[in-house]
This record gives structure tokens, C-alpha cells and sequence, in this order.
């Protein structure tokens, strides 16, 4: 009898058909069928005897919706079928052990709402003929739908409260339109993004200060609120290939991959491998996507540098493209931990694997990767216990940067990056560490990099780390060169700056302090300020 009730339960919903994820659900005697109605929809159909054996179980399988797994048929439907019948009725999702599912160029995305067990499974993502290249494989999203709170005309930095209340936890995006930051100088130069920040708000409009508002708002054009999900979400296992595109290199971004706009998500034990790179090939935006969520940690994944390809940047000069295996945007409290990538992280065929804007709190933690990398800002990051490749560490921001019981194997420890101004208006501590410029070449080595002219407006005053705590720092620069004068703390951030009479239309403000504790050299050579004394003259070196 309670068999009986639940089922007419769900054949009242579903009567008039169950719209979910681009789906058309019904529950009609028959067999389990999955097709294409004519705009494009999935139309699924789970009779009631079925239904009632995926309660029992307790999940379902792609193969019970119709999925081959035998490397040729394309089962993307099939995929996103089981996924939104699923969704509807809050089931995991298990792939079949044995499986090999071929995902072809349609512009099908499967949503997951509920915990995913990729398992075993092998999943080849074909990017050889692909429809849209913006469609992601997979989107991991949210039932609460964002929403737009009203009363917020401005904000200021590190504002404790909104003055409203809300009915869960939510991710705050707001934005002013009228204000552009992050101004890019170089080849990729560009006129800036409109003024942005994120950052949590608990039910009564209070701000979580672990990340808190970084800018004054004189004017709030845009406000979203995502609500975060409290219950955690799981997508563990899986093996995915993807056959490289071989598009025309330029700026066409693929974003064929699994896109994360859940709060409150862990991927654990996922494998991406990459084959198929030719002589030609468009980027792509990261195969793990993060964006507009928080709580999200990627954990004993194993992800793919991808080959780089040059173009024509907006200067009109030849550029390497970014391309990403890896991509945080928009996205607070991410963690990678103990992760690597199936590529040696000092081959420089290959671009650094993560790239970033609009992030707070973000961790690597026991990772051995190519590159960490911020682009339009960073608040507050850590690595520890991690191995940096050949593009080492690229970051701007504000708050405290952390590098400890880690290696790199780059030119410098850290790149502030010139493109936006090399600004760090915060922290830098660097403990336990051990630094080995690229292949020993140790000419001209110098801990942080930057560079900085004063004469281009970013959209924003531009700082150097105020303080600089180094610890435990073994700086691995044997080197037979005559010409070695030893590491210096700071590279020549600008070699016209050699006296007085530079001016600067937009001052850099200067490291204040700089904390020395047990800093050797294999050389032997001491550690200089910097080529630049006129820059850094003003900086104070403590050393204990």
C-alpha cells in the first residue's frame, strides 16, 4: 500500500509533465525511454514499476537510461538524462564500473544536483567537432536560485553589516558598473572590468570578515545573492579523457568541462587527461571550473597542463595564450588538496595549470603543480606543503599571502604580476621553503618579481607587500657564473627609476619592513636588496 501511494504521488506531479534541466519528465507505463522532443528538449519517461526499483536501490545508473558506455555511442543524453531524473527525485548518480562513455560535440549539459559517483568509470569528452564551445560536459548547480536583495545603493571596505536579512547564508556578488579596475597594460591590454567583489552574508546581513569587502562601493549598479547550500554535495572517481580541440588558435575559450556553481562541494579522486594536441588549438578556460560559489575543495585529483599556443594579443603582437586546466572565478573558500597533474611541472611546452580573478581564501595544500595564479585579484591565499613548476607563483591582491614547507621551481618565488600593476596591499610570509630557479639559472635571481612604471592608470593605487616575513628559506642558486652577484630580495621593478628626478604619475607605495630569519644560499653569496638601490632604499631589512 505505501508502494501504491508514493507512486501516485509522483504520477501527480508528474501528470502534466515534470520540466527539470532541460527535460521533459512523465511516468507512463512502458519501458525506461529517453528522447529529443523538437526544441531540443530531453523527453523522459520512467514507468512506475522502474520507479519504484530506483527507490529501492537507492541511486541510479546511466545505463538505466539508456547509456551504452562502450567508447563510441555517444551518451551525453543519456547522461544528462539520468541526471535530471535524479535531480527530481534527489538520487545519487553511479556510473557503471566498466563503462567507457564517448561525449561528442552536442551542446547537451548534464546538471547534477545531487551526489555523483563517477567511480571507476572512463569518460571521453571529444572536442574535435564540437556545436557550442561554451557548453560545459557537466554543471554542478544549486536547487535555491539566486536572487537580486534590494537596498544595497553602496558599500564600503570592510563593512560589518548590510542591513538586511536573508532567508539562508548567501554568496554576495555586487558590482559597479561605473568604475573599471584592473586596467591590463602589456600585449593583452585591455580597458579594465567593472569594479567587483564577493563575499558571505549569514541570514541577518552580517559579512563573514575571513573575506571581507575589499572595496569602497560609492555605487552598487548590480547585487546578486546565491544562496549556499548547507547540505555538502560529492562527485568522487572518475576518468576523463579529452581529445583536444583543434581550432584556429585565438581567443575562443572551450569551456567543455565540469562547471561548479554549487556551494558546498568536494571533488575527490577525479583523473583529466588531455590527447589529441596538435600543432594548432584554441584554450581553454579549466577543466574544473569554479565560479560564483564558496566551501568548494578539489582533493587527490589528478589534472592535465595543456599545450600552449601563441596569437596575436589586443597590441598587436604576437602573445602565448592562457589555458587552463583549472579555473576559479568569482569564488571564495576553494582548496586543492593533494593534487598534481600528469605533465612534468617544469616542462614549459605546457601553460601553468590554474588561473584566477575574483578569489578569496584559496589554498593548495600537499599539491605538485605548474603554477598558482591570480589575475584580477586575489584576497588572502595560502600554499603549503606543495611543489610550485616552472610558472611558479603569479598573483595581485590584498591581505596576507602564505608560502610555507613548500618548493619552487621557478625564476622567482613570487610574481607580482606587472600586467596589473604588480600590487600586493597586505602580507607576504614565506616559511620553511626551499627555492630552485629553473634549471640552475641563477642569473639575476631575485625572490620577488615586479614591475611597475607609475605612469599607467590600473584603477587603483598599487602597493607592494607593506610587510615581508621570510624564514627557513634555502635558496638553491649554485651557480659557476663570474657575473653572479647572488639572490636579490627585489627584481629591478623599474630601471628607469635611478634617482629623484623619476616621477611617477601613479606613486607606488613600497614595502615598509622586511623580516630576515636563517635565509642561506648554496652559492654562498648573500642575499641583496635588490640592482635597484634607489627604488628600495626606504625598506627596512630586519635580520635575525
Amino acid at each position: 500500500m505505501k508502494h501504491v501511494l508514493l507512486i501516485l504521488c509522483w504520477l501527480g506531479l508528474a501528470l502534466i509533465g515534470q520540466a527539470q534541466n532541460d527535460a521533459v519528465i512523465t511516468f507512463h507505463k512502458g519501458r525506461t525511454q529517453v528522447g529529443v522532443n523538437e526544441d531540443g528538449r530531453l523527453q523522459i519517461n520512467v514507468p512506475p514499476k522502474e520507479m519504484r526499483k530506483f527507490k529501492e536501490t537507492g541511486w541510479v545508473q546511466y545505463s538505466d537510461f539508456g547509456a551504452k558506455g562502450d567508447g563510441k555511442t555517444d551518451d551525453i543524453d543519456a547522461i544528462a538524462a539520468t541526471h535530471a531524473f535524479a535531480n527530481a527525485q534527489k538520487l545519487p548518480v553511479k556510473a557503471d564500473d566498466n563503462a567507457t562513455y564517448y561525449i561528442g560535440g552536442k551542446p547537451r549539459t548534464a546538471i547534477i544536483k545531487t551526489d555523483t559517483y563517477f567511480g571507476k568509470a572512463a569518460f571521453i569528452i571529444d572536442d574535435t567537432n564540437v556545436e557550442r564551445i561554451g557548453a560545459a560536459v557537466f554543471m554542478v548547480s544549486s536547487e535555491k536560485l539566486p536572487f537580486k536583495p534590494e537596498g544595497v545603493s553602496s558599500l564600503r571596505k570592510n563593512q560589518a553589516k548590510l542591513g538586511l536579512t536573508f532567508p539562508s547564508p548567501c554568496l554576495i556578488a555586487v558590482v559597479n558598473a561605473n568604475v573599471k579596475q584592473y586596467i591590463r597594460f602589456g600585449p593583452n591590454q585591455n580597458n579594465g572590468s567593472p569594479q567587483t567583489d564577493i563575499f558571505v552574508v549569514d541570514k541577518n546581513g552580517v559579512v563573514d570578515m575571513n573575506a571581507p569587502i575589499i572595496w569602497d562601493f560609492d555605487e552598487v549598479t548590480s547585487i546578486t545573492a546565491l544562496p549556499i547550500d548547507e547540505a555538502p554535495l560529492k562527485i568522487t572517481g572518475g576518468v576523463f579523457t579529452t581529445i583536444a580541440n583543434k581550432a584556429e588558435s585565438k581567443y575562443t575559450y572551450y569551456s567543455r568541462n565540469i562547471a561548479i556553481r554549487r556551494s558546498n562541494v568536494t571533488v575527490d579522486g577525479l583523473m583529466h587527461y588531455v590527447t589529441g594536441e596538435g600543432d594548432q588549438g584554441a584554450p581553454y578556460s579549466g577543466f574544473i571550473e569554479i565560479k560564483d560559489c564558496s566551501y568548494v575543495t578539489v582533493k587527490n585529483t589528478v589534472l592535465t597542463g595543456r599545450k600552449t599556443y601563441t596569437t596575436i594579443g589586443s597590441a598587436g603582437k604576437p602573445v602565448s595564450m592562457g589555458t587552463y586546466d583549472i579555473a576559479v572565478n568569482r569564488a571564495l573558500n576553494v582548496s586543492f588538496i593533494n593534487c598534481t597533474q600528469t605533465n612534468d611541472i617544469n616542462d614549459t611546452r605546457y601553460w601553468g595549470i590554474m588561473g584566477s580573478n575574483f578569489g578569496k581564501n584559496l589554498l593548495y595544500d600537499g599539491c605538485a603543480l605548474s603554477r598558482f595564479d591570480a589575475h584580477q585579484g586575489v584576497a588572502n591565499a595560502t600554499i603549503r606543503n606543495s611543489t610550485l613548476g616552472h610558472m611558479g607563483i603569479n598573483a595581485i591582491g590584498t591581505g596576507i599571502f602564505i608560502l610555507e614547507n613548500s618548493t619552487i621551481f621557478s625564476r622567482n618565488i613570487i610574481n607580482l604580476r606587472p600586467d596589473y600593476g604588480s600590487t600586493w596591499q597586505g602580507e607576504l610570509i614565506i616559511r620553511n621553503c626551499v627555492f630552485k630557479p629553473i634549471a640552475g639559472k641563477s642569473f639575476n635571481t631575485s625572490l620577488i618579481n615586479g614591475n611597475y612604471s607609475g605612469q599607467h592608470d590600473f584603477g587603483y593605487v598599487c602597493y607592494m607587500p607593506e610587510r615581508i616575513t621570510i624564514e627557513n628559506l634555502k635558496i638553491d642558486d649554485a651557480n659557476d657564473s663570474d657575473d653572479y652577484k647572488g639572490p636579490a630580495l627585489f627584481a629591478d621593478f623599474n630601471p628607469q627609476m635611478k634617482d629623484a628626478s623619476y616621477q611617477e604619475k601613479f606613486p607606488y607605495i613600497k614595502t615598509k619592513e622586511v623580516i630576515l630569519r636563517n635565509t642561506t644560499t648554496t652559492s654562498g653569496k648573500p642575499l641583496r636588496i635588490s640592482d635597484n638601490l634607489f627604488m628600495f632604499k626606504d625598506v627596512r631589512i630586519l635580520e635575525h
